[in-house]
């Protein structure tokens, strides 16, 4: 037998390699599309909309790239996460090209709407899924960086945009970065392998042993079913309804109290970086104190951070409000994924995590767009924001039920 066999590959271990991809996959995917909140003025203007039917733009491209991972998770178990990824970054590079070429709101929707939300909607579940399969021990800590890729883009991402709003225009702007996703997201998006087992090693880079657990895994139907997975999908669904207000209306929220709009597109770039803290360092601690624990702590200080928003009027408490929202949000998204996997295994992770993400579909769906049409009633957030934050109230209360029914000697094992 091969000593590719036996013994791990002396150079780094691949995984990491996949973990670079799908970083640089949510860092070009989500980095775009939470670029939206700059480009909201400009359309509302030339196109002589509301607030509310413009933030429906975003909307509808949340839905379809949470929503879609219930047919991209199974196919990309089925047949691998590579040409799923590719033809992901494949649309999201043409969709921000035609919605900059857009003559209309609705053409808007269509190309942003459809290309952005199909582009994730392929991409994001098969490559975080794929991270999942590749470590075990640090599987916290690999999700997290995995995903940071969205901390990180929504730092640079947005500044990014103004600047290319101001010298090209909002068209030009579209158009620029559109072909950056095209070619450096597709050249990344090769880089993604399904599992370990073909390069004959383990996860956590372990020599090649066939009885390891990380071979099977609770089917996608069996998981469903479980008691643990209607609680995640609850907390979910529930939390999805405010956690997204933020990306679409802060940037309106602090140009109405007085901020220009190149200083209040920081504030995302804020939220940016203390979601990649939150990703790097919240994945880590909750690898030791416990990934489903961790979760509820998510779920409580986005509540909280949120209460801050509702009492802000000024750059400073926007900017602390948007720091400490972003390292809790980006600790929900690194620990999410990688609990799914610690319940379920990792053979029909990309399926499970689809499934469960149609629960932020409906939310992300819902939430910015209600926020927009209230606003354009009461020309106030003061209702939004305050429903985000009972929102994630109540999904860390649900997940405080499920830890506690865990506890329970006479639990169902999932």
């Amino acid at each position: 037998m091969s000593t590719l066999k036996t013994r791990a590959e002396p150079r780094l271990f691949y995984g990491w390699w996949v973990v670079a991809a799908a970083f640089a996959i949510t860092f070009l995917g989500f980095g775009s599309a939470y670029t939206f909140s700059n480009f909201l003025e400009p359309l509302q203007r030339d196109f002589g909309a509301s607030r509310g039917s413009v933030s429906s733009v975003f909307s509808l491209a949340g839905f379809l790239y949470f929503g879609l991972g219930i047919v991209s998770g199974p196919l990309a178990d089925r047949f691998g996460p590579r040409p799923l990824v590719v033809s992901g970054m494949v649309l999201l590079g043409l969709g921000l090209a035609l919605a900059g070429a857009a003559q209309n709101l609705i053409e808007v929707d269509a190309a942003y709407g459809l290309g952005v939300g199909l582009g994730m909607g392929f991409a994001y579940v098969p490559a975080i899924g794929a991270v999942q399969r590749w470590f075990v021990r640090r599987r916290g800590f690999a999700s997290g960086l995995a995903v940071a890729g969205i901390g990180v883009g929504t730092l640079v991402m947005p500044p990014l945009a103004s600047l290319l709003i101001a010298s090209l225009g909002w068209r030009g702007a579209y158009l620029a970065l559109g072909a950056l996703s095209l070619v450096v997201g597709c050249g990344m998006a090769l880089m993604i392998e399904n599992d370990p087992h073909r390069r004959g090693l383990n996860p956590d880079g372990d020599a090649f042993a066939p009885s390891s657990a990380e071979v099977g895994g609770t089917t996608v139907g069996e998981a469903i079913r479980s008691r643990r997975f209607i609680s995640l999908y609850a907390a979910c669904l529930i939390c999805s309804f405010g956690a997204f207000v933020p990306f679409v209306h802060l940037v309106p929220f602090a140009r109405d109290h007085g901020i220009t709009a190149q200083v209040a597109a920081l504030l995302l770039s804020v939220i940016g970086l203390g979601s990649t803290a939150g990703r790097f360092f919240l994945g880590t601690i909750a690898d030791r104190v416990g990934r489903e624990r961790s979760l509820m702590m998510m779920y409580a200080g986005m509540a909280a951070s949120l209460a801050v928003w509702a009492l802000s009027a000024n750059l400073w408490s926007l900017t602390a409000f948007a720091a400490v929202y972003g390292v809790f949000y980006g600790g929900w998204v690194a620990v999410l994924p990688a609990v799914v996997t610690d319940y379920f295994g990792g053979r029909y992770v990309s399926g499970i995590i689809g499934v469960l993400y149609t629960s932020v579909a409906f939310g992300t769906l819902i939430g910015p767009s209600a926020a927009g049409f209230a606003y354009d009633l009461s020309h106030s957030y003061e209702l939004p924001i305050v429903a985000s934050a009972a929102s994630n109230v109540l999904a860390a209360l649900i997940v405080a039920l499920m830890l506690r029914a865990a506890a329970s000697p006479e639990r169902s094992t999932t």
